[in-house]
C-alpha cells in the first residue's frame, strides 16, 4: 500500500503545475510581482508574525474551501506554513480547485527568516 502511495504521489508531483521556490526565489518573487501571498498556518502562529501583505487561511480550518475561493485563480498565488508541510498539501489541494499558477515556499517560514 505504501509502493502504491509513493507511485501517486510521484506521478501527481511530475504532472503538477505547482513550483516549489526556495526563500530566495520566493522572496525575489514577492518583490517583483503583485501576488496572492497566502499563510495557511492557524491564527494563532500567524499572530506570532507572518511576511508582509499575506492573508491567513487556516489549513485545518472548516472555511478553507470557502476562503480559497474567494481569491482569483487566475492570479499566482505563493502560499507558506512554519515548514513547508501544510503549504504543500495546499498546493496540490488548490491546484486541483482550478488554481492555474501556484508557488509553494521550500521548508516553510523557517527557511524564509
Amino acid at each position: 500500500m505504501s509502493l502504491f502511495s509513493m507511485l501517486f504521489r510521484s506521478r501527481k508531483a511530475k504532472n503538477s503545475n505547482v513550483k516549489i521556490l526556495s526563500a530566495t526565489e520566493f522572496k525575489l518573487h514577492l518583490k517583483n510581482k503583485k501576488v496572492q501571498l497566502v499563510d495557511v498556518r492557524t491564527v494563532m502562529e500567524f499572530k506570532t508574525g507572518c511576511i508582509k501583505n499575506a492573508k491567513n487561511i487556516d489549513f485545518y480550518s472548516g472555511k478553507f474551501n470557502i476562503e480559497f475561493n474567494k481569491l482569483n485563480k487566475n492570479q499566482a498565488v505563493y502560499l507558506y506554513c512554519r515548514s513547508g508541510s501544510r503549504s504543500r498539501q495546499t498546493a496540490y489541494k488548490i491546484e486541483a480547485m482550478g488554481f492555474e499558477e501556484v508557488y509553494d515556499l521550500k521548508g516553510g517560514l523557517i527557511r524564509y527568516k
